[in-house]
């Protein structure tokens, strides 16, 4: 397999950050997500697609409540990455002192976010170390004044600290993911 390669390309591409929500009655969570697509031209029935890697608190309440809100980010918050990123909502509460209320599907809106979509799962495929979710769009907003925070972007303002905490915590997945693909494509 030319890793090399696929590496390369996929370096050549700088998607944008997400903030995705969840909750499941009293339980909630959000995560940092760059698999986020468009998946319908049809402006009267938006979709999109998003991956989100099966150990997180964030796909359980996704997966228990068939729910969830994107959020697009600008550069103005670069502190959610770490929130929403480097933390587990297993051990903190990712949204204190964010303001918050609760979307059309119960998904909780981060209000202070630049854009976001309130989402329905429609479909969904397991692919080992993530599920593939189709999802309607049953509400959104947004008041992009900049353009989104993408990967990059991400990276070349990120601190030293933060940089290393994303590499070791990019390894680990990794490994993680590489199993869990392995055992999915064998079963």
């Amino acid at each position: 397999m030319p890793i090399d390669a696929t590496e390369q390309l996929f370096r050549a591409t700088d998607n944008e950050l997400w903030v995705v929500t969840a909750a499941d009655g009293e339980r909630r969570d959000g995560l940092i997500a760059t698999t986020v697509v468009q998946a319908s031209i049809v402006p009267e029935i938006p979709r999109v697609l998003v991956a989100i890697a099966c150990q997180h608190h964030t796909w359980e309440c996704i997966e228990a409540s068939g729910v969830f809100a994107l959020h697009l980010l600008d550069e103005t918050q670069l502190d959610w990455v770490w929130r929403f990123g480097l933390e587990s909502g297993r051990d903190v509460d990712k949204f204190h002192g964010l303001p918050l209320r609760s979307g059309s599907s119960g998904s909780p809106i981060l209000t202070d976010a630049v854009g976001w979509l309130d989402c329905r799962v429609e479909n969904h495929m397991p692919t080992g170390d993530r599920t593939v979710y189709l999802a309607e769009v049953i509400d959104a907003d947004c008041h992009l004044t900049q353009p989104p925070l993408t990967v990059q972007q991400m990276l070349a303002l990120a601190p030293p600290e933060k940089l290393q905490q994303l590499k070791a915590q990019r390894i680990a997945d990794a490994t993680r993911d590489a199993d869990a693909i392995r055992d999915w494509r064998e079963a």
